[in-house]
């Protein structure tokens, strides 16, 4: 006795959703890594506010590179392939590394 074929899966309207989201993350990304470079060159350039600058520009940038890849993926496909492990981690970790670098900038 085999088992009952799982039938086809219909994303519906997920895709775009995630799609979407990863649009909107990528600008509110965008606009914390402005404000943090704003803020580093409000007070004057020193090299420690540069260095960081620079640090939240590269941060962003890979978080950038991430989020399109998904985006891509996300529209290119009828059917999604997963997010990959090591590509959520290093979205989390560019994350939270971009909010630290800006919370070090305010402080």
């Amino acid at each position: 006795m085999s088992a009952p074929a799982a039938p086809d899966r219909d994303p519906g309207l997920q895709p775009e959703r995630t799609r979407l989201a990863w649009r909107r993350t990528t600008l509110a990304s965008t606009v914390a890594a402005l404000l943090a470079m704003k803020s580093a060159l409000h007070g004057g350039l020193s090299p420690t506010s540069l260095a960081v600058c620079a640090l939240c520009c590269a941060l962003w940038l890979g978080f950038l590179l991430v989020a399109h890849h998904r985006i891509r993926v996300l529209a290119g496909a009828s059917a999604p392939q997963a997010f990959p492990p090591r590509h959520a981690t290093a979205a989390a970790l560019l994350t939270v590394a971009l909010a630290v670098c800006g919370a070090a900038l305010v402080l």
